[in-house]
C-alpha cells in the first residue's frame, strides 16, 4: 500500500521539528519510516489507519524519540575525539582534586609544598574543570531551554568568582573581597534562583 504525498509530507515535517540537521539521516529516516508504514497498513488492509501505522513505526524506531536518535549519530560520528575530550577533562578533575586533597593535608602536617599544591590544584579545578564541564553540558544540550542555559552559566561564573576569590584570599592578594561578594551574590541571586525556580515547575507539573 503506497503512501499518499500528504502522507509523506506528515512524517518529513514530524522529522524537521526534531534536533535532526544531517540531511542525509533526515532521507534515511523518511525512506525507513515510510517503508515500515506501508507494510503495517497493508498487514490489516484499512483497519489499521496512518496515524496508528505511523505511531508504532516511530515508538519501534525510536522510542526515546527521534532526538536520541540524532545524539546518538552525533557520538559515533565524533566518537574518538568525544572520548579523547571526556578523558582529558576527567583526567584534570582527577589531578587538580588530589592536589587540593593532598595540598590540604600537608597544610595542616605544616608540611612544606601544601600551600601551593592547594593554590594550584584549585585553580585548575576552577579555570579547567569546571568550564570544561560546562561546556561538555552545552553540546549535549545543545537546544535545551534557555533557563537552563542561564543556571548552567549563572552557576559556573559564580563558581569561578568565587573559586578565584578564595586563592586570592590564600595569596593575599587585593580585590579578593570584593570577588567573593560579588560571586556569592550572583550565585544567591542568579543561580538559585533559576535553580528553584526549576525544582518548583518540576514539583508541580
Amino acid at each position: 500500500m503506497k503512501l499518499s504525498t500528504e502522507q509523506i509530507e506528515v512524517i518529513r515535517l514530524i522529522i524537521d521539528q526534531s534536533d535532526i540537521d544531517i540531511q542525509t539521516l533526515k532521507d534515511d529516516l523518511l525512506d525507513h519510516l515510510c517503508c515500515v508504514v506501508e507494510d503495517k497498513m497493508a498487514s490489516l488492509g484499512e483497519a489499521k489507519n496512518f496515524e496508528v501505522a505511523l505511531n508504532e513505526a516511530l515508538n519501534e524506531l525510536a522510542p526515546a524519540g527521534l532526538n536520541r536518535i540524532h545524539r546518538e549519530t552525533i557520538y559515533l560520528l565524533n566518537s574518538t575525539k568525544i572520548v579523547f575530550m571526556k578523558k582529558v577533562m576527567y583526567s584534570i578533575g582527577l589531578i587538580t582534586a588530589i592536589s587540593m586533597s593532598i595540598g590540604w593535608t600537608f597544610r595542616i602536617l605544616d608540611w612544606a609544598g601544601g600551600s601551593e599544591l592547594l593554590t594550584y590544584g584549585f585553580l585548575g579545578f576552577v579555570l579547567l574543570f569546571i568550564p570544561m564541564v560546562a561546556i561538555n553540558y552545552f553540546k549535549v544540550n545543545l537546544r535545551g531551554a534557555l533557563s537552563e542555559k542561564l543556571k548552567i552559566i549563572l552557576g559556573v561564573s559564580s563558581g569561578i568568582i568565587v573559586g578565584l576569590a578564595i586563592v586570592f584570599k590564600f595569596m593575599h592578594l587585593p580585590g579578593a573581597d570584593q570577588m567573593l561578594l560579588g560571586g556569592t551574590l550572583l550565585f544567591s541571586f542568579g543561580f538559585l534562583p533559576f535553580l528553584f525556580f526549576g525544582l518548583y515547575k518540576n514539583a508541580v507539573s
